[in-house]
């Protein structure tokens, strides 16, 4: 869909932008960050200069939507000396390599790796499978054996394991609950962890020899807890946060009785708590965030010319708010050529949120995002401002964000597109749609978060 982005409008600002994202995700691309930092010798794996000695078996679990290509990295790294592997990723994302490497469903792969997709955002059966395949293999690693753990974004909910008593429609309700609240994504995988038999660092537990993990980060700041709800990290957070966060986002007397039982016998100390302790034997490593996605956009705008700032890379708060408080800063360097002077290319990393009362229509934060501050560019020539989830998937849609200039409001106009309206009824996509600003990538095969890239001309 990119001709159709860029053949109106602020052609050549939209053209800078589409540029900046291609750098910022080839620098997210998972298999080259898997390839970059691990390799095998002498009987010892290497990972970021770490030296761990194999004299067992090596076991790979990988889950999350960059799981796929962290796997093949991993394969090509380490070849026959993997004795079984369990892949989970999303739906659509089982083999997003191209060209350039081969499926795991080639030939030899499926004896090596079996590989399963399923539901996200919300989890679904196959995400229960999934979690329940890798639960197994994580049994299988005896004392002597190392297991390889591959997370990236979207692992919390494509790795599902409800706790007993809880079941996974009660599960999905739960999650569904907590999207649509306005809740951060921290927030969130607070609960999830103390309702999971997998994240909080309960997978770790169940791991007898060596852990490594592996981690591409899409959550703010890196927090490694926080990644994919922290399967193999020790948790600080509580039951008593999680009690807290669904009262505080008027959750906790939605939630199915099964969820909010669990969580109350939480609370007065009733059930295990997530894991609190280091283990000597879990190893974890962040290989990849979206700050080196935000770096690597940086660098191609100043080679294309241009100004280039990182604003930050812990972007927060409801979606279509700060993008008017965005929109305000492109204002000002417009009119007043400050505070950063043209040409000029910002870029931000983090996560916004929006929240849902009531029915809504299509879209995600990032859409949210781009339909915002299209009304506070309008006019303003020369400017375009792309906002897109690095996964390829904004919210529950087959769009990665939204791309918009200073025309894009005229467009809306001429096909009666009253932008506040969709915005109330959290109808981004369409809107998007109608006023050829929708950005659609496909599944990009990996996950640091979002994005968001303006460039002034």
């Amino acid at each position: 869909m990119y001709p159709e982005l860029v053949n109106h409008g602020d052609v050549e600002s939209k053209k800078v932008a589409l540029e900046l994202m291609r750098a910022a995700l080839e620098s997210a691309n998972p298999y080259n960050a898997v390839r970059n930092v691990i390799r095998f010798e002498d009987g010892r794996l290497i990972v970021k200069g770490e030296e761990f000695s194999v004299s067992g078996d090596i076991y790979v679990l990988a889950f999350g939507k960059a799981a796929s290509a962290m796997a093949k990295a991993v394969y090509d790294a380490l070849g026959g000396r993997i004795k079984e592997g369990v892949v989970v990723t999303k739906y659509g994302y089982a083999s997003p390599f191209g060209d350039d490497y081969a499926s795991p469903f080639d030939a030899g792969y499926p004896e090596v790796f079996k590989i399963i997709e399923a539901g996200h955002p919300i989890p679904d059966e196959n995400s229960l499978k999934g979690a329940q395949m890798g639960v197994e293999l994580a049994k299988k690693v005896g004392e002597n054996d190392l297991l390889l753990v591959l997370i990236s974004g979207g692992g919390s909910a494509l790795f599902t394991l409800p706790e007993d008593g809880i079941s996974l429609q009660d599960k999905i309700k739960t999650n569904e609950l907590l999207l649509k609240s306005g809740a951060k994504i921290y927030e969130i995988n607070t609960v999830r962890k103390h309702i999971s038999k997998v994240k909080g660092g309960k997978l770790a537990r169940i791991v007898r020899g060596t852990l490594i993990s592996l981690i591409l980060s899409d959550v703010v700041g890196d927090p490694l807890e926080a990644i994919a709800s922290g399967p193999t990290v020790k948790d600080p957070t509580t039951f008593q946060d999680a009690r807290r966060i669904l009262k505080l986002y008027r959750v906790w007397e939605k939630l199915p009785p099964s969820v909010r039982e669990h969580i109350e016998l939480g609370f007065r100390g009733e059930r295990e708590e997530t894991l609190k302790e280091e283990l000597s034997r879990v190893h974890n490593f962040i290989i990849g965030s979206v700050s080196m996605a935000c770096e690597a956009a940086k660098r191609r705008a100043e080679e294309l010319g241009l100004n280039a700032y990182i604003l930050t890379t812990t972007l927060e708060g409801e979606a279509r708010e700060v993008a008017l408080g965005f929109g305000s800063i492109l204002e000002e360097i417009y009119h007043k050529n400050r505070p950063f002077k043209k040409p000029c290319a910002l870029i931000m990393g983090g996560e916004t949120t929006v929240t849902i009362e009531g029915e809504a229509g299509k879209g995600g934060p990032s859409q949210e995002f781009a339909l915002s501050i299209a009304r506070k560019i309008k006019g303003l020539e020369g400017i375009a401002v792309l906002a897109m989830d690095t996964d390829g998937t904004d919210g529950p849609t087959d769009a990665a964000g939204g791309l918009v200039d200073s025309f894009t409001m005229e467009v809306f106009e001429k096909e009666k597109i009253d932008a506040e309206a969709y915005l109330n009824a959290h109808n981004a996509y369409e809107a998007l749609k109608k006023g050829k600003a929708l950005l659609i990538t496909g599944p990009t095969g990996t996950n640091v978060n979002s994005i968001v890239i303006a460039v002034v001309l």
